[in-house]
C-alpha cells in the first residue's frame, strides 16, 4: 500500500511538472529600482536648492509602494502628505496630477468628478508619472512645498535627471 501511494504521488508530481511547461508565460515588465528613485530625488533636490524652494519629494512604484522620500530642512509639515498623495495619484494613473485635476474639474455645470474625493488622490499640480522610453508606466513622483507650478517644475527636474536611465 505504501508503494502504491509513493507511485501515485510520483505520477501526480510528474503531471504537475509536465503541465507547467504548457502554462502561459508571465508578463515581464520593467520596475522602478531604488537607484532610479534616488536619482529622481537628487534631480528634484538640485532644482529645489537652486531656486530656494523647501520641498517634500516622494517617489512611489506602480503598486503605490514608497521607494524614496525626502523632506528638505524647514519644509512645511503639511506638504509631506500632499507630496505623498501627488506621487500616489501619478503612480496610479499614467498622467500628471495637473491633467487629473483638469479632468476632475472640467465640467463647471456639475460638482467635481468622483476622482477628487478618492482617498490618497491629489488633484493639484506637482505629481508626474514615471514612464519608460517604451511608454511603460512604472510609478510616480510627487513634490510639494511651493506653488503648484513650482512643485511640478521640481518633479520634472527629477524626471529629467533619469531620462537616459528610463530609455
Amino acid at each position: 500500500m505504501r508503494e502504491l501511494r509513493k507511485g501515485a504521488l510520483a505520477c501526480g508530481f510528474a503531471a504537475v511538472l509536465a503541465s507547467a511547461g504548457s502554462a502561459p508565460a508571465l508578463e515581464m515588465r520593467p520596475i522602478l529600482t531604488l537607484d532610479i528613485a534616488r536619482k529622481i530625488v537628487d534631480g528634484c533636490l538640485a532644482k529645489a536648492q537652486q531656486t530656494g524652494w523647501k520641498m517634500h519629494i516622494a517617489v512611489l512604484d506602480i503598486g503605490g509602494n514608497l521607494k524614496a522620500f525626502v523632506r528638505m530642512d524647514d519644509a512645511q509639515l503639511l506638504s509631506e502628505e500632499v507630496a505623498m498623495r501627488k506621487a500616489y495619484t501619478a503612480a496610479a494613473l499614467p498622467r500628471s496630477t495637473r491633467e487629473t485635476a483638469e479632468l476632475a474639474y472640467s465640467n463647471p455645470e456639475r460638482r467635481p468628478g468622483g476622482i477628487a474625493f478618492l482617498p490618497r488622490v491629489a488633484v493639484i499640480q506637482g505629481g508626474l508619472p514615471l514612464m519608460t522610453g517604451a511608454g511603460v508606466h512604472i510609478g510616480g513622483v510627487g513634490v510639494s512645498g511651493s506653488t503648484a507650478q513650482n512643485d511640478e517644475a521640481c518633479a520634472q527636474a527629477g524626471l529629467d535627471a533619469v531620462k537616459d536611465d528610463l530609455k
